[in-house]
């Protein structure tokens, strides 16, 4: 239910809406709701909230949030439902975003904290970018956790924002900071409502790429994003994120690439190899690493392939092989070295190699 707007939002359309799912988010709220009410933008904005079966006193915290951010000139549209389960943060988004009347979207979660000048910042950003995510960079709480994450969030440089999409961490810029018009979300779909497991987040992020979508990142610390055991990420498998994320790599790339080398003949290497379609695997040239041990071998044979005769691939000396590469290498691991023999190829991200791990 929509409350009466305060005069300084009367009559006027918000051009921007917070969305905002809740699902037992009490220890955070007081902070996430105050620093929506600290935004330095002067336009007319609106908090849209969709409660999804909380059961403790998350509710209690809005309202008591309501009147201070209607008296500031905040619109706030509040739904939700009391069944006996959450119904998933797809659908608590997806609920928020039909409620709500903003032109852009800033996407919010209950758990972290906006910096003043967020929705300023990334509208500014948006109205240059209208077929584009806008997200930016973040602080992690604790300081201390995540720190090889946090790093890769915040220092990709912008044509990885695209080149990086295929690696482990996910979307290149995170949700919690995502920031596009309501245009855009239509075009591409809504999040999918799956419920606990589901990367909905990824999936939706998948779908603006295959539809021309950019990403575009501010390149200030605009939010506050905490890291608990109790957030919704941990609910998904790392199977499930692999899974997607080979199926996409072979949609976008390994389909139109004839050959390839998998750098790293070790475990990460042949478990993308494994989990490759027989038409991806065909195109394998070659693994390649700098482990001797490995590179001794000479040949991997997948014994479980249902091909006759059984694939070998040959294991090359990285100087060996020949590009396009899919790198199956973690970065800032191997104190330089591993970046050190990337570097010395000079090769071009994104045409003669991409990231996977």
């Amino acid at each position: 239910m929509q409350r009466p707007p305060s005069p300084a939002g009367a009559g006027r359309p918000p051009l921007v809406s917070v969305i905002l799912p809740v699902h037992n988010a009490e220890p955070w709220l007081d902070e996430c709701l105050g620093s929506v009410l600290q935004q330095d933008f002067e336009g007319v904005m609106e908090l849209s909230v969709f409660n999804d079966a909380s059961k403790d006193k998350s509710m209690t915290i809005i309202e008591k949030w309501k009147p201070k951010l209607e008296g500031s000139g905040t619109l706030v549209v509040i739904g939700g439902h009391e069944s006996p389960s959450p119904r998933g943060v797809g659908y608590s988004k997806n609920q928020a975003i039909r409620q709500s009347s903003g032109f852009y979207l800033c996407f919010l979660d209950a758990d972290d904290v906006m910096m003043p000048q967020r929705v300023r910042l990334q509208l500014e950003a948006a109205a240059g970018h209208p077929s584009s995510i806008i997200g930016c960079q973040v602080r992690r709480d604790p300081p201390d956790s995540t720190g090889r994450y946090t790093r890769w969030i915040n220092q990709l440089a912008p044509d990885q924002l695209l080149t990086q999409v295929f690696t482990s961490n996910g979307p290149t810029v995170i949700m919690p900071t995502w920031f596009c018009s309501r245009a855009w979300f239509s075009h591409v779909g809504e999040f999918d409502e799956g419920g606990q497991g589901v990367p909905e987040d990824l999936l939706f992020f998948y779908e603006h790429l295959r539809k021309g979508g950019g990403v575009f990142r501010v390149d200030q610390s605009l939010l506050l994003y905490r890291y608990h055991p109790h957030a919704a990420t941990h609910s998904v498998l790392e199977t499930t994120i692999w899974t997607h994320r080979v199926r996409f790599l072979e949609e976008r790339v390994l389909q139109g690439w004839a050959s390839f080398t998998i750098w790293n003949a070790g475990k990460q290497g042949r478990r993308l190899y494994r989990s490759l379609t027989a038409a991806s695997r065909s195109k394998v040239a070659a693994f390649c690493d700098v482990d001797e041990n490995k590179i001794r071998k000479g040949v991997y044979c997948y014994e479980d392939a249902q091909e006759r005769p059984k694939p070998r691939v040959p294991i090359l000396h990285f100087q060996a092989a020949q590009p396009p590469f899919i790198i199956c290498v973690k970065l800032d691991l191997t104190g330089g070295e591993f970046e050190d023999n990337l570097r010395s190829l000079h090769l071009q991200e994104g045409r003669d190699f991409l990231h996977f791990s």
